[in-house]
């Protein structure tokens, strides 16, 4: 009797397929998703280690510290923010569900500490970081992560009465509108603007009317343009109208960080001038850790550096939206439709300054520039979404298996016995 023993199957694939096969079965594979927001979470975590060393060592000199400062308080951050991940990988979606109102109304509570004498922290016009304990935190940060929680929790409860107006709107708007006051209130109009996003992301997702939107725009168009009116943003956004250059008048005044920004990318040609070779961090380019860290990364790395961070960025935003794609579950295809949101805006507002096609809100490059709160929170959102992509259906077999095949392959690997070659 003869008896056929089929190749086991690893991500999809056969040992017997094709490459073309094997790549559509690994694509086609319950963990590809896993993998994909994984992976890319990890590299631009260690490219933003390595960047903000770079980029902050002069200046940390200058100010007569050591150069390692930012880099090891950024160390500490995703020290913190990793094993964050990797706990909320293991949070069950119901879990979330409770906690969505005590997020939400912790996040009310931080951002309210930013108008606290004493504890709120100002910095270049804006109102909205604390100090505690010696770290400076932005409770914005944390608000994102709770607004996207709590708005899928109360969206799903929704669901059945969506196509109400007042049911759409109540208690989603009035909630997020009571934290894009508070932001506001720290004259901190980017995030505000992010906020707006991930509030009508979560909306669109969980299918309100689009008639809502119509209107909506329109009142949220005027408040942007009046807000913009505020501070310094009025002449950036005109010296961004009339084109940022080394010859434009303004190019000392609103257009110096954008100049010098611009300089680093073209100077850093295909293959970039050397990671820790720039020339514009050397006092030259504000905030080159932080905002303008993309800058340094064209001038170190070069544009197949640039390429590489918008590779990885493209892939986290694949990851994610396969998710969303791929599950049937409401709060986790509003929750992660949420975190794709909040990845995007800022990457897309934050690069679009660097290269000049956007005028420059003082927005972070998403796990790769120097800040703690982002990092962790952005972190903690990220092992949500990874936590939905291992219950993913077959998923938990296929890593089930894989840790079988593992096994398996080291029961037979070949056991020094003692005597031998004597």
């Amino acid at each position: 009797m003869t008896v056929t023993v089929e190749p086991p199957l690893v991500g999809g694939a056969r040992d017997g397929d094709s490459l073309s096969q094997r790549v559509a079965g690994r694509l086609n594979s319950p963990l590809t998703s896993y993998y994909l927001v994984f992976g890319a979470t990890v590299a631009l975590t260690c490219i933003g280690l390595v960047m903000v060393l770079s980029s902050s060592s002069v200046e940390s000199i200058a100010d007569g510290a050591s150069p390692f400062t930012e880099f090891w308080r950024q160390a500490m951050f995703a020290a913190i923010g990793v094993p964050a991940m990797l706990v909320a990988m293991r949070i069950p979606v119901r879990t979330w569900q409770v906690l969505g109102w005590p997020l939400l109304l912790l996040s009310f509570v931080l951002q309210m500490l930013t108008f606290v004498p004493g504890i709120g922290v100002g910095a270049k016009g804006n109102h909205g970081w604390i100090l505690i304990a010696g770290f400076t935190l932005q409770p914005a940060e944390v608000g994102k992560f709770a607004l996207i929680v709590w708005g899928a929790t109360v969206l799903v409860r929704k669901r059945p009465l969506m196509d109400q107006p007042l049911h759409a709107l109540i208690p989603v708007v009035p909630g997020a509108g009571v934290l894009l006051l508070l932001i506001l209130g720290g004259k901190d109009l980017g995030t505000a603007m992010v906020v707006m996003a991930i509030m009508a992301g979560l909306l669109f997702v969980a299918g309100a009317p689009l008639r809502i939107f119509a209107a909506a725009s329109g009142v949220l168009l005027l408040a942007v343009l009046a807000l913009a009116q505020t501070g310094n943003r009025l002449d950036r956004i005109g010296s961004w109208l009339n084109g940022c250059s080394a010859t434009s008048a303004d190019a000392m005044g609103a257009c110096f960080q954008s100049v010098h920004g611009q300089w680093a990318l073209a100077s850093g040609g295909w293959w970039g001038v050397g990671l820790g070779a720039s020339r514009e961090k050397w006092g030259l380019l504000p905030e080159a850790h932080n905002d303008f860290i993309f800058a340094i990364v064209g001038e170190e790395l070069g544009l197949v550096g640039t390429l590489l961070v918008i590779g990885l960025l493209l892939t986290l935003c694949l990851g994610l939206a396969r998710i969303v794609l791929r599950t049937d579950d409401l709060f986790v295809k509003i929750a992660t439709s949420g975190v794709l949101i909040w990845v995007v805006t800022h990457s897309v507002i934050n690069i679009g300054g660097v290269i000049g096609l956007l005028p420059i809100v003082g927005m972070p490059l998403p796990l790769v520039s120097s800040g703690g709160t982002a990092l962790i929170t952005m972190l903690g959102a990220l092992g949500m979404v990874l936590g939905f992509a291992r219950r993913e259906t077959g998923a938990a077999q296929a890593l089930a298996a894989r840790v079988g095949l593992v096994q398996r392959s080291l029961a037979v690997l070949p056991v020094r016995r003692e005597g031998r070659n004597r």
